[in-house]
């Protein structure tokens, strides 16, 4: 396994190497230069005017672009902003990043916990009422046009009952005497939400060395409710709370868009991955023996079919910038979809290209991840 994950790493710098490449050469090939309106400017001296290029990366031939912009990369430099010009690229993407991972994060893990049992159910239910409806039901919203269920959720409860604002990371007006950045809150929500997972999961570990299941139970819902205790108390002392809930509240809509698009994908994939298993000798066998329903659908059957959808949710937050820009276009959200699109329209290749670079990075840790999960659900599977 060691030696599997080894190799692996080496075809990713090298497929990196050739990604990084193709977008480098891709954004030299678009028509157009944002930057002659200020190197171009008479009034600007010479002098400044190669003390920009320089700045900006523009000096030399387009080779000696090529190999600044690729030494830069692996040095961890991803150069200037054009239109946030002098803001460097990584703060700008450490901002709008978060924001993003966080709405794909929580949309897919809300879609997963929902869609994986009620796949696994329907199609154990093949034939039923409840199967032909959650089809339906799953076909409409992972086939749905993205704008437009964009659209309806906004007329419905933005326009109409008037439950949501129409977008936006926040109100401006209700965020004048912050005194603290939105930044700062978002963070500070995050690594809420982190210490309260790896909480409950604590919990867990804990309760097993309880023998009877019903103090199990207890436990780890006495210790949750402790976790959620303690991040309200820290909410309320740091006054930080109302801005957090707005933030929320501005998240709640395109969350809803993303989980029911996700829900759907991941409700047929293990129905369909589930139709398949049991059709599989060893399923039939744990029915010989006798074993209840639920133990051979649970034990036998589900852990199998698990596979296909594992692989789909970790290959889908490797390419949280594809739907994003619809999403966040959508729901004015400023992620780094939103960012990626307005660099581009903007000619701010430097920004535009640390968005795609990241995408990248997370793209190939998502298939390396989805290897490595691969091999340790599956027994068949050996390195």
């Amino acid at each position: 396994m060691l030696r599997f994950i080894a190799w692996r790493l080496v075809q990713n710098v090298i497929v990196f190497f050739l990604f990084l490449t193709v977008v480098f050469f891709l954004f030299q090939a678009m028509p157009g230069d944002y930057t002659k309106q200020f190197i171009m400017n008479p009034k600007i001296p010479p002098e400044a005017r190669e003390q920009l290029k320089e700045r900006l990366g523009l000096a030399g031939t387009i080779w000696d672009q090529y190999a600044h912009y690729i030494r830069n990369v692996f040095t961890g430099n991803l150069g200037v902003s054009f239109e946030h010009y002098p803001r460097e690229v990584w703060s700008i993407i450490a901002e709008r990043l978060p924001r993003t991972a966080v709405l794909f994060f929580v949309a897919t893990m809300v879609a997963f916990s929902w869609g994986f049992p009620l796949g696994r159910y329907i199609a154990w239910k093949r034939g039923s009422v409840g199967d032909y409806g959650a089809t339906v039901m799953g076909v409409l919203f992972y086939t749905i046009f993205t704008p437009l269920l964009a659209i309806i959720l906004l007329f419905v409860f933005a326009n109409q009952l008037g439950w949501f604002r129409s977008g936006g990371f926040l109100n401006p007006r209700f965020w004048i005497r912050a005194g603290v950045s939105p930044q700062t809150v978002f963070m500070f929500l995050i690594a809420t939400v982190v210490g309260l997972l790896l909480w409950w999961g604590a919990s867990h570990l804990a309760a097993r060395r309880l023998g009877h299941p019903r103090s199990r139970k207890l436990m780890v819902r006495s210790l949750t409710a402790v976790g959620l205790g303690a991040a309200v108390w820290a909410w309320y002392g740091s006054g930080l709370g109302p801005y957090g809930g707005d933030i929320v509240w501005h998240m709640v809509l395109p969350l809803l868009e993303l989980t029911l698009i996700s829900f759907g994908g991941t409700m047929l994939l293990m129905r369909d991955s589930m139709l398949e298993v049991v059709r599989e000798d060893y399923i039939t066998t744990a029915r010989a023996k006798g074993l209840p329903d639920k133990v051979v659908r649970d034990k036998h059957a589900a852990r199998t079919a698990l596979l296909p959808v594992i692989t789909s949710f970790v290959l889908s937050i490797g390419f949280v910038l594809s739907g994003g820009i619809i999403t966040e276009t959508m729901f004015s959200w400023k992620g780094i979809g939103l960012t990626y699109l307005n660099a581009t329209l903007q000619q701010d290749f430097p920004l535009a290209m640390g968005c795609l670079t990241f995408t990248g990075i997370l793209a190939l840790t998502a298939h390396l991840v989805a290897d490595i999960l691969y091999a340790l659900l599956d027994p068949r599977i050996s390195y």
